[in-house]
C-alpha cells in the first residue's frame, strides 16, 4: 500500500524528535477502512444503513500489548467527514491525536489519516468510536484489548477464554436523521432496542463454556443514551477491572454499565452443565428492554433445562450502593514499579474545586444543553490548532464558570484554563431525574464520593469522600437528584474534551475543552504538532514553519 513508505518516515521522524519510544516497545500496525453498508440488524425488518470498519459491524477488535506503538491508518470512503476517538486512553502528551474536533480536523470523504498513538502503561478494557455528529448511533465502533506484559503480574489466574461484548441502545432511525432532528431543534426518540455485538436478534446467539472452568467477560456499553444492566442467570459475576483499574476482586449477581463505560468480570461455570441465559437490559427507563444470549456448558445434562430471563429493577439504592462498592485493588501491580494505586490522592492538596450542573434550555427557539449555564458551539478552527499557531478569535480561555450561576443558557466555544500538575477536586451535580455520564479524555480519576439520591453536595460531604481505594476510572455516572465527586492530577498537558455520554446533549452543547498548560513550552510536557496533521479552518493555510515558540 502507498502510505506505507510515508508512514514508515513520519514515524522515524517522530522518534527523532521527541524519542518517547524504548527500545523494547512494539510497533503494530492497523489499516481501517471506514464505510457504510446495509446489514440486518434484526431479523424480519429490512437492513439498516450502518457505519462499518473493515466491513464489520462492530469494527475488528484491537489487540495490543502494555507500551505498544499503534500506527492506525483510517480511511474514510464515507460522504460525510469522520473521525475515529479512542474511549479511555490517555494519550500521554498528544491530544491532536485524540480524534475529536476540538484537537483534530476531521478526515475528508475519500481521504486518510494516520494516528500514531504510545499506549504507555496503560492495560485493560476499552473502546474506539466516530466522534463527529450522531455517527455514533450508525455503530462505527469497536473494542480495544490491552494485555499486560509478559513480566508483569496480573491478579487473577490466566481465564480459560476471553469474551468480549459490546452492549448499547440501538434507533430505528440512521444517524443522518438523528442530526436533522436535533439540527432542528427537536431531541432524539427512544432507542428502539438494545443491541449486543451489533446484533438485535435476541436469543439467536450462544457462548460455549466448558464446567469448572473461569471465563473472562469484557463488556463495553458503546451506546448513545441508556445504561443498561449485565447478568448471567444462575452465575456470580468477580469484578476484577474497570476502564484500566484492577478492582477489589467482589462478587456481584448483576453489573450496572453505564454509557460509555467498560468493565471486566470473571465466571466460573461451577453450575450443572445445562443452558443459562446471560442478560442485557435497559436501566432507568420507563420502556424496559432486554438482549438474551445463552451460555451452552459443553456435554449437557439430558434434562436441558432453560433458566428463564429476569427482568433486572429499577432499584437506585441499589445501584448507588453498588457503585460505591467498587474500588482499587492496591495490592495489584501495576505497569509501572510502583504498585497500581501507590499514588496517595488522598493527601494531595486541592488546587481549585469545580461544580459543574447540567444545563437545559431552548436558545432561538431550538433545544439546547449545557454545563453551568454555558452551551458548547464548536469553532471554525479545532482549539489544539488554533493554540498552535497562535490563531486569535477562535476560543477564549475562561469563557466557562467554575460553579454554575443563575444567567440563562449562552452558546460559547467553552474553554476552561487550568495549570499542569494541578490538583481538581470535581463536584458533578445532577439535579434532573436521569442518571447522566460524564467522560473526560486524557484521564483516569478518582471517584471519590457517590451522593444518596435527593442530596445536594455541600463542603461537609467530604467527610464522605474515599480517600484511600476509590476507583480510578474515566467515565462516571451521577445518579438522578444526587452528586458524584472525583479528584484529578493534571499531568497530561494538552486540550482535554470533558463531555456527556448523552450523545444528542453532548452534540447540543453539553461538553467544553480543558486546557490543561505548562509554560515550559518542552517536549517533556507535550509532543509537537503531528508532521501528518490534518489542517483546515483558519489553519488550513498554515505551516510547521508558522509557529514561533
Amino acid at each position: 500500500m502507498a502510505w506505507w513508505p510515508d508512514v514508515c518516515f513520519w514515524m522515524m521522524m517522530t522518534m527523532t524528535i521527541i524519542s518517547f519510544v524504548q527500545a523494547e516497545d512494539s510497533y503494530r500496525f492497523f489499516d481501517l477502512r471506514v464505510t457504510d453498508g446495509k446489514v440486518s440488524v434484526f431479523k424480519g425488518v429490512p437492513p439498516t444503513t450502518v457505519i462499518l470498519i473493515n466491513e464489520k459491524f462492530p469494527g475488528p477488535e484491537l489487540h495490543l500489548v502494555t507500551n505498544d506503538n499503534l500506527i492506525i491508518n483510517v480511511h474514510n470512503d464515507l460522504d460525510e467527514p469522520f473521525l475515529l476517538s479512542w474511549n479511555g486512553l490517555h494519550l500521554k502528551r498528544n491530544s491532536y491525536q485524540d480524534g475529536v474536533y476540538g484537537t483534530t480536523c476531521p478526515i475528508p470523504p475519500g481521504k486518510n489519516y494516520t494516528y500514531a498513538i504510545h499506549v504507555g502503561d496503560q492495560v485493560g478494557s476499552f473502546f474506539y468510536f466516530p466522534s463527529l455528529a450522531v455517527q455514533k448511533a450508525a455503530g462505527g465502533y469497536g473494542a480495544i484489548r490491552i494485555l499486560s506484559r509478559p513480566d508483569i503480574p496480573v491478579p487473577f489466574p490466566q481465564p480459560a477464554g476471553d469474551f468480549t461484548l459490546l452492549i448499547g441502545d440501538w434507533y430505528h432511525r440512521n444517524h443522518k436523521n438523528l442530526k436533522a432532528r436535533l439540527d432542528g431543534g427537536r431531541m432524539i426518540p427512544r432507542p428502539y432496542a438494545v443491541l449486543v455485538n451489533g446484533d438485535g436478534n435476541t436469543a439467536s446467539t450462544s457462548l460455549t463454556v466448558e464446567k469448572g472452568k473461569t471465563y473472562r467477560f469484557r463488556i463495553s456499553n458503546v451506546g448513545v443514551q441508556v445504561s443498561l444492566n449485565f447478568e448471567i442467570l444462575g452465575h456470580m459475576l468477580k469484578l476484577v477491572e474497570v476502564e484500566g483499574t484492577y478492582t477489589i476482586q467482589t462478587m456481584y449477581t448483576s453489573l450496572d454499565i453505564h454509557v460509555g463505560q467498560s468493565l471486566s468480570v470473571l465466571v466460573t461455570m461451577d453450575q450443572p452443565p445445562q443452558k443459562y441465559s446471560i442478560v442485557i437490559g435497559t436501566r432507568f427507563t420507563e420502556d424496559l428492554s432486554t438482549y438474551t444470549l445463552f451460555l451452552n456448558y459443553t456435554n449437557p445434562n439430558s434434562k436441558n433445562k432453560f433458566v428463564p430471563n429476569r427482568e433486572p429493577d429499577n432499584d437506585l439504592d441499589f445501584s448507588i450502593e453498588q457503585a460505591r462498592s467498587i474500588k482499587t485493588n492496591l495490592t495489584a501491580s501495576g505497569q509501572r514499579q510502583n504498585a497500581q494505586g501507590s499514588h496517595h490522592y488522598g493527601r494531595i492538596k486541592i488546587s481549585r474545586t469545580l461544580i459543574l450542573e447540567s444545563s437545559a434550555g431552548l436558545v432561538h427557539r431550538k433545544q439546547r444543553y449545557g454545563i453551568n449555564g454555558v452551551s458548547f458551539v464548536p469553532a471554525d478552527t479545532p482549539l489544539k490548532l488554533a493554540d498552535y499557531f497562535k490563531i486569535k478569535g477562535v476560543y477564549k480561555v475562561g469563557s466557562i464558570p467554575d460553579k454554575p450561576g443563575r444567567e440563562g443558557m449562552r452558546l460559547e466555544t467553552a474553554v476552561m484554563g487550568l495549570h499542569h500538575k494541578d490538583f481538581l477536586e470535581i463536584v458533578f451535580q445532577n439535579r434532573e431525574k436521569i442518571v447522566q455520564t460524564y467522560h473526560l479524555d486524557g484521564y483516569n480519576f478518582w471517584v471519590v464520593g457517590i451522593g444518596n439520591r435527593w442530596s445536594t453536595w455541600s463542603q461537609a460531604s467530604r467527610r464522605e469522600y474515599n480517600l484511600k481505594d476509590a476507583i480510578s476510572r474515566s467515565t462516571t455516572q451521577v445518579y438522578p437528584k444526587s452528586w458524584t465527586a472525583v479528584y484529578v492530577a493534571l499531568d497530561n498537558v494538552g486540550m482535554w474534551n470533558f463531555r456527556t455520554e448523552f450523545w444528542a446533549r453532548q452534540y447540543l452543547g453539553q461538553q467544553f475543552y480543558f486546557r490543561v498548560y505548562s509554560p515550559a513550552n518542552s517536549i517533556r510536557d507535550e509532543y509537537p504538532l503531528p508532521k501528518n496533521a490534518l489542517l483546515c479552518g483558519r489553519a488550513s493555510n498554515r505551516h510547521m514553519r508558522d509557529f514561533i515558540p
